[in-house]
């Protein structure tokens, strides 16, 4: 417009160099600000408020300002693509929202011996390589909580940010099933996250969080100050990860890609990548059946039920039980998640068919 376009004009050839990727569900992650916020702050940019309007409504939404200024946008797996399509439906003038799944960055996150001995069909030193890593996180819970967990016990993994829909607590949802796994020591959970610093409901999570870790004392851990070093050792050390947001609100999740890669199996909702991943009990583990319900109070009863049911009949005989199973499940979790969810194969998807039109 400063060159003496039209606000029209200006607006398609600004399209030609803008591609956006759309993210989380959740109404917060998908912000808006009245109009006339924008235009006290100076954040119109030159703008009047009736173009403004044109592009991201009133108030102004951040995301479907960005959906209409580009050539193309993209959900980050399959199943969000269905989400933010219909989500953004009634959007006129937005650009196409296309799947391109999330991916992660193997020599940041995935121990080379694990996938080594994954290809090589070499059980026993992928049994080997995973008590290593598995020690390692014992260690490191040791050092910094002063708890020693049991290198012989079942050990499941769960780090997220901490938001309702990921429903961080949804394991100690039923106190008879779970509080004699837990006393007796037949599984042993490590948590970590953080919540935003002005959602006091996310810091109520993590509060009950630690509550549960002085209940169950020598099962339940929580490690404060989250970051990549804490995310880097329970994707390795865990046996099993643990995922279970209120489907579809995850848009992706790439810790569940790292655990996988690194040999310890995915226990989790059909949300997110593990639909495009998961085959039930041979790399892993669903539960949920891909239900999905605006009623809270029944959803979380059913994924409850679920869980639980996975857990003690399936997870839980065949870590004990049957160890040349659980192994090579191990083994066809790295095998089948390692090239597909590399960051080489999102990259030449972002290049391909959003970067190059």
């Amino acid at each position: 417009m400063d060159s003496g376009l039209s606000f029209d004009a200006a607006v398609e050839k600004s399209k030609n160099e803008i591609v956006f990727t759309t993210h989380t569900p959740i109404v917060q992650g998908n912000e808006s600000h009245t109009i006339d916020r924008l235009m006290y702050m100076g954040a119109n940019n030159g703008l009047t408020i009736e173009q403004l309007v044109s592009l991201g409504g009133s108030p102004f939404n951040m995301t479907v300002g960005a959906l209409r200024l580009s050539k193309i946008s993209n959900a980050v797996a399959q199943l969000h693509k269905e989400t933010a399509n219909k989500m953004w439906k009634d959007v006129d003038g937005r650009s196409e929202i296309i799947g391109i799944t999330n991916a992660i960055h193997l020599p940041t996150w995935v121990d080379e011996n694990m996938i080594s001995a994954a290809k090589n069909d070499d059980k026993e030193a992928l049994w080997n390589e995973h008590m290593k890593n598995k020690e390692a996180l014992i260690d490191f819970v040791y050092e910094r909580n002063g708890v020693k967990l049991d290198k012989d016990a079942l050990l499941i993994g769960f780090s997220r940010r901490a938001a309702p829909y990921k429903r961080s607590d949804l394991l100690f949802t039923n106190s008879d099933i779970v509080d004699p796994l837990l006393k007796e020591g037949k599984i042993q959970i490590v948590f970590s996250g953080k919540a935003h610093p002005l959602d006091d409901v996310g810091k109520e999570i993590v509060e009950n969080l630690v509550k549960f870790s002085k209940k169950y004392p020598n099962s339940v851990v929580f490690l404060q100050n989250y970051d990549m070093t804490i995310g880097r050792m329970l994707t390795h050390g865990s046996d099993i990860w643990l995922n279970n947001p209120r489907r579809p609100l995850e848009a992706s999740g790439t810790s569940g890609m790292k655990a996988a890669m690194n040999g310890v199996l995915n226990v989790s909702i059909l949300d997110g990548w593990w639909p495009e991943a998961c085959k039930d009990g041979i790399n892993g583990w669903q539960f949920g059946d891909g239900v999905e319900s605006e009623d809270i109070k029944f959803i979380d009863e059913h994924d409850s039920k679920a869980l639980y049911d996975v857990l003690t009949n399936k997870v839980i005989p065949t870590f004990y039980s049957d160890r040349n199973k659980w192994i090579e499940m191990m083994k066809n979790s790295i095998l089948s998640t390692k090239d597909y969810f590399s960051v080489k194969r999102m990259l030449d998807e972002y290049y391909s068919k959003m970067y190059e039109k």
